[in-house]
């Protein structure tokens, strides 16, 4: 039988601190479905997950850093949270320009908890609607984002979730989203060409 993904191309965005079961739990989903995944990270190499922020996890290995990597080999984006992960991602000048990249091109981006950050820091929330987790809303609001508290919220192929009890709707709506695959570019912020 034939996944929904069957021939997808998608890339995970993690690095140290990434809350484990908003890695796996997605990651899991997509793989199910027949998508081949790709964890893209600030090196190469192993990085190391966490649950709850405070307890280590699981160790994964990047297939490449974030540097290395090209918006054009991939059909959808997938960016987990984790207090740490997300801010040493947002951080990064070359994870920025991925992401900046996947949005330009219109493809699905699903993101949770923590994760949006790297999208305030890349200016890609402007005129967009979206969740949190609650700790990054002003954030959001300040980068011209519309906030709202829902399990998971859709905005043109921008799928969002707040936290990993609201994994199952996020989980079963990115892999709708990018079974639908691109969508109409986003007409203000960095997702303009």
């Amino acid at each position: 039988m034939a996944g929904k993904l069957d021939g997808k191309r998608i890339a995970i965005l993690a690095t140290d601190g990434v809350e484990q079961v908003e890695l796996t739990r997605p990651w899991d989903a997509v793989t199910q479905e027949g998508a081949r995944t790709e964890i893209i990270s600030l090196s190469d190499g192993e990085f190391q997950a966490m649950n709850g922020d405070i307890e280590p996890a699981d160790i994964f290995t990047a297939d490449k850093s974030a540097e290395q990597a090209s918006a054009d080999d991939y059909d959808a984006l997938i960016m987990p949270g984790g207090t740490v992960n997300a801010d040493r991602l947002r951080m990064d000048p070359d994870v920025r320009a991925f992401v900046q990249e996947i949005f330009r091109a219109g493809k699905p981006v699903g993101v949770i908890c923590h994760g949006p950050w790297t999208l305030v820091e890349a200016d890609l929330v402007r005129g967009r609607t979206l969740t949190s987790f609650p700790s990054l809303r002003t954030d959001i609001r300040n980068a011209g984002g519309n906030v709202v508290d829902e399990e998971v919220v859709t905005d043109n192929g921008l799928v969002s979730s707040r936290k990993p009890d609201d994994l199952p709707a996020f989980c079963a709506k990115i892999v709708e989203e990018f079974a639908e695959g691109t969508h109409r570019a986003h007409d203000q912020g960095a997702t303009v060409a």
